[in-house]
């Protein structure tokens, strides 16, 4: 298998015809019913963590190029980031979509939204409960690009 960001000489590279590429990914938060109604309420002193952990996401994704060595700064046309409450499940449930035209896949960035989200919530809430969970931080879909797509499958 010949990797992507390597050449044949072993050295690192990137040389990709420009296609629309799309990637999905995802990661829980897993809390007590306690510091989920917190967040739900919005009873917290910090505020609306919702809306800071989404921005927080949008920012991260638009930033992986200074966080992951060999990923380019991109010029994405969408990034969005969703969290759900899921108290069936005690958990926030944090999406996030990345979209561009380029020459290479937005997957890490889209990891890196729903992680530093994440990372967001666990910030706003550690007072409140230090060993909230941050679980499956996977890639849902992906398409475009050389590789073609990807679809994971999905458990629950």
């Amino acid at each position: 298998m010949q990797l992507t960001h390597i050449n044949v000489a072993g050295e690192a590279h990137s040389a990709k015809a420009e296609t629309a590429r799309e990637a999905r990914a995802e990661a829980l938060g897993l809390m007590t019913a306690k510091t989920l109604q917190m967040i739900v309420d919005g009873s917290h002193h910090k505020g609306d963590v919702f809306a800071t952990a989404r921005m927080a996401g949008i920012q991260a994704a638009k930033r992986t190029w200074k966080l992951i060595p060999l990923c380019h700064p991109l010029m994405m046309i969408k990034v969005e980031v969703n969290l759900v409450a899921e108290p069936e499940h005690q958990r926030v449930r944090i999406t996030s979509l990345c979209r561009l035209s380029g020459k290479t896949g937005v997957e890490m960035e889209t990891l890196t939204a729903a992680s530093v989200a994440s990372l967001t919530i666990y910030d706003m809430y550690k007072a409140a409960q230090k060993d909230i969970v941050i679980d499956q931080l996977r890639l849902l879909s992906k398409s475009g690009g050389k590789s073609g797509d990807f679809q994971a499958v999905t458990h629950d």
